[in-house]
């Protein structure tokens, strides 16, 4: 699978222990920054790994930051994605399983880091189960301006 990663100064160290993480697992990381714990602020690397996922050219993304709340309103503002805020592998499952998420978004100052790779390895292994679940979606996506 193609993961897009994009984190600000406060999710680095997680970015960068995920990053590898997602490689042993046999994954392929498009790695959209940043690259260092410097300030930085975090839209300008959410948004571009955000719509590398809304264009089809990663499958799913994973976006960082020190609480995570940011980094999800930012994905979430690129037309197609949505992005769940997981702080638990039960947020993570029910992400993937009933809203098809496609990106997700961590933040590091309020998630262990076992519990961080947990969640990754949650939404990447979990499948949306349609069904009821599909109308709510659509009309999710129904609503988003342009």
């Amino acid at each position: 699978m193609k993961i897009a990663l994009g984190s600000d100064h406060a999710g680095f160290a997680y970015k960068e222990k995920i990053k590898e993480f997602l490689k042993s697992l046999g994954h392929e990381v498009i790695d959209c920054g940043t690259h260092s714990p410097e300030p930085v602020d975090y839209p300008d690397y959410i948004r571009p790994a955000a719509v590398l996922v809304a264009e089809g050219k990663a499958e799913r993304g994973i976006v960082l930051g020190g609480s995570g709340n940011g980094e999800a309103m930012v994905a979430n503002k690129v037309r197609g994605i949505r992005c769940a805020y997981c702080f638990n592998e039960e947020s993570a499952r029910l992400g993937r399983a009933h809203n098809d998420a496609n990106v997700i978004s961590l933040g590091e100052r309020l998630v262990p880091e076992e519990t961080a790779l947990k969640i990754v390895r949650i939404f990447l292994a979990t499948p949306f189960e349609g069904g009821r679940h599909l109308p709510r979606i659509r009309k999710m996506m129904a609503g988003e301006q342009v």
